[in-house]
């Protein structure tokens, strides 16, 4: 079902796992689809094509997070040429393992340029194109909630920090009916993590079904938070994680 036809998504770090997957979701209920990526053009370039193979209209913009003046850029291109801008999604992210006294001030500040400010810069890059009854949604991660292992202080803390942020913008943004809301992945079959990776065995003995997540779970409740049946859904949160952590 096309239910977002003539809608226009931006899509952040979308040239493969689960921003790859939200973006072929979204071209697939009938949205044009602009999408980021940093390191792999290939990839994204492979993304675009797929979509317009299916029929769809998407567009590829190099745009690196932890740089605001890019972010912004790829944001306006993409109004320019689309028109608007109905749904964002903050999907990029970056994740660092290290216990706490090891850390670094520079992983540091790249984390949180990544995770968290550049989440408030494309919220208000965007915002600028966006009509009401828009669509603000993030990726966040279960290990906002519960931290089952050390080393992902860091990467709890950014994610975290999406919570308090979406309940804030929901506010702020009720009156224009643009709804924002954040979704948590746990583990999820990708390049990046496996289902047969080193943790894997560990996360399956704590969740309530023993299986990875596929990034096409999270994409569809993405597309539905984008839908209409979503329009008075925001400032929540929902979490993909196979009952990880129920």
């Amino acid at each position: 079902m096309q239910n977002l036809t003539g809608k226009v998504a931006f899509v952040t770090g979308a040239s493969r796992g689960i921003g790859a997957a939200i973006a072929k979701r979204l071209a697939r209920d009938g949205a044009t689809v602009a999408l980021t990526y940093v390191s792999s053009p290939d990839r994204a370039r492979d993304v675009v094509g797929e979509i317009e193979a299916a029929g769809g209209t998407a567009l590829a913009i190099k745009a690196d997070n932890r740089n605001a003046n890019e972010i912004e850029a790829a944001i306006h291109q993409a109004a320019a040429q689309f028109g608007q801008i109905d749904i964002l999604v903050n999907n990029a992210g970056i994740i660092e393992f290290a216990p706490i006294d090891e850390f670094s001030i520079e992983q540091f500040d790249r984390t949180v340029d990544v995770n968290v400010r550049a989440v408030f810069v494309a919220t208000k890059a965007a915002l600028a194109h966006m009509p009401d009854g828009g669509r603000i949604i993030s990726t966040g991660s279960n290990l906002a909630h519960q931290v089952p292992w050390p080393g992902l202080s860091l990467y709890a803390l950014s994610k975290s920090a999406l919570i308090g942020f979406t309940r804030g913008v929901a506010r702020d943004l009720g009156p224009r009916k643009i709804t924002v809301n954040v979704i948590h992945p746990g583990p999820t079959e990708t390049d990046m993590n496996p289902a047969e990776g080193d943790i894997a065995d560990a996360a399956r003995r704590i969740m309530a079904i023993p299986d990875y997540s596929d990034a096409n779970d999270t994409a569809g409740l993405v597309a539905w938070l984008a839908g209409p049946e979503a329009k008075v859904v925001t400032g929540s949160e929902f979490t993909v994680d196979s009952g990880m952590n129920a």
